[in-house]
């Protein structure tokens, strides 16, 4: 759903696209990432991953090692795609 906003003034602004956070595992080739990609209601993961944008968003995105330590937390982190080998849907356990 695309919402377009106009003020009191005409003024236009930027289209807001509803889209829901899914919960994720990825493995790119140096780490693994848990956060939440956003798709649209009308989307699967799988066609937000097939999207052509050299990155993807993923939301409240911590960064692990190799031994599954927290090595940094972010609010927002733009994933190379060609960087990633695998995602997962996370269940939450």
């Amino acid at each position: 759903m695309v919402i377009g906003f106009e003020d009191e003034k005409g003024k236009i602004f930027t289209e807001v696209v509803t889209k829901m956070p899914i919960p994720i595992m990825m493995q790119t080739t140096t780490h693994r990432v848990l956060g939440n990609i956003h798709v649209r209601p009308d989307q699967r993961l799988k066609d937000e991953l097939d999207r052509t944008e050299s990155f993807l968003a993923v939301t409240e995105a911590s960064i692990l090692d190799a031994d599954g330590k927290t090595v940094h937390r972010t609010d927002f982190l733009a994933v190379r795609r060609d960087q990633i080998v695998w995602v997962a849907p996370e269940d939450g356990n």
